[in-house]
């Protein structure tokens, strides 16, 4: 994840971003995961005003608090119902972050806090070295559930496919290989899952089925479903 000149948003930045109206460019569509169909969003689809909802301003703050560095994205309403609403770019959550497009505040400020109070104290606690990394398949993606005709939450810029970490030593641990291989590599893996559970909506493993055989998809939406 770039740490250069883009900008993280402090709460004097997000009141003046309140008054004006501002025009941000929005990352592209992120290439679907395997299992699930990719659509192409529609060419007619703008550029849209920044209009944050007041639960996403108050989330706006929260990460400038946490030290979540971020810019804020544009709404958007794409053709086929899909969309990026109250959306940001994460810029760093203290570990690179790769693939990923816009995603919805509240989705970031649990992905930020599990990778901070999760994922790099599991890294010392299992595997003894820091982390360095977190590999995604990626975020907004306009495209339906595997195997069904209902939109995904990649649609809504509301899910993330988390498919591998890098640590400080140079080991990269992959939910395809290492979710039932290598002991530690294992604990590691089961106790990140267990954390997401208690943050997100909805996680998924390769215990779900054989199209998350190769990450977790993390997501806001139900109520603690876990598998």
């Amino acid at each position: 994840m770039s740490k250069g000149s883009e900008k993280a948003w402090s709460a004097r930045d997000l009141i003046a971003l309140g008054m004006v109206s501002v025009l941000l460019s929005a990352c592209g569509a992120i290439p679907g995961s395997r299992g699930e169909s990719a659509q192409r969003p529609s060419s007619s689809a703008g550029l849209g005003a920044f209009d944050p909802s007041p639960a996403a301003r108050q989330c706006f703050s929260d990460l400038g608090r946490a030290n979540v560095r971020f810019s804020p994205l544009p709404n958007r309403q794409f053709g086929g119902g899909c969309s990026q609403i109250d959306s940001i770019k994460l810029l760093d959550v203290g570990a690179d972050v790769t693939n990923l497009g816009p995603v919805k505040c509240e989705l970031a400020g649990k992905f930020a806090a599990w990778t901070e109070y999760a994922v790099k104290r599991a890294a010392r606690q299992y595997l003894g070295s820091d982390l360095k990394r977190i590999e995604t398949m990626g975020s907004y993606s306009c495209r339906n559930i595997a195997g069904s005709g209902r939109l995904s939450q990649h649609a809504h810029a509301n899910a993330i496919d988390v498919s591998a970490f890098v640590l400080a030593d140079g080991r990269r641990i992959t939910v395809e290989n290492n979710w039932k291989s290598g002991r530690r590599e294992m604990q590691f893996l089961a106790a990140i899952h267990d954390s997401a559970c208690k943050r997100f909506g909805t996680v998924l493993s390769p215990n779900y089925n054989a199209a998350h055989r190769d990450h977790f998809h993390l997501d806001m939406s139900g109520n603690g479903y876990c598998r």
